[in-house]
């Protein structure tokens, strides 16, 4: 019993790593990628949230994950690369990794954009090698309003985090558990 057990857990593992494969080339992006990437999802983002360009300028800074993929039969994981805007200049690249377990079939891609509203929370972000969403700081997802718009006026969190499928912004989703290391680029 315990041989079709280790070895249902070894398809389940390489099915999981087949999709995700078969999602990214596995080949690493180079910085002029990822700040490509950076750039589009933004430029998506102010146009399909109302009020998010005017917050990201307050921000102290803007970490943007392109495209974050995520597979699992019954075991998951989720990997992205992105960058850390300060200024609206890359100041570092990172990538968010994360694993699950429980019921889900499938895979997506998703883009992340988190908000360091304070550069207290900025600072402790980057003081850590590697940052645990929940654990290191909690980020607060925002959800759009009526019209599709940010009320920036009434989001007083230090760390805010948007996630956006292909049609906008997605809802009940979490970033608790997510990994977030420093990169070479």
């Amino acid at each position: 019993m315990c041989k079709h057990l280790q070895r249902l857990l070894s398809t389940i593992i390489c099915m999981l790593f087949l999709t995700v494969s078969a999602a990214h080339d596995g080949k690493a992006a180079s910085a002029a990628e990822i700040d490509a990437g950076v750039n589009k999802t933004l430029g998506k983002f102010y146009k399909k949230v109302a009020g998010s360009k005017s917050l990201a300028s307050r921000a102290a800074g803007v970490l943007v994950f392109p495209t974050v993929y995520k597979a699992g039969f019954g075991i998951g994981g989720e990997y992205g690369e992105g960058a850390l805007r300060v200024q609206q200049k890359t100041a570092a690249y990172y990538n968010t990794v994360s694993a699950s377990i429980g019921f889900q079939l499938g895979a997506q891609a998703r883009s992340i954009v988190i908000m360091f509203m304070t550069n207290e929370a900025l600072a402790s972000f980057r003081r850590k090698k590697g940052w645990k969403v929940g654990v290191d700081g909690s980020v607060a997802l925002i959800t759009v309003g009526v019209g599709g718009a940010v009320d920036t006026d009434k989001i007083t969190n230090p760390i805010i985090g948007f996630v956006l499928g292909s049609k906008g912004l997605m809802y009940n989703l979490t970033l608790e558990g997510s990994k977030i290391s420093r990169i070479s680029r």
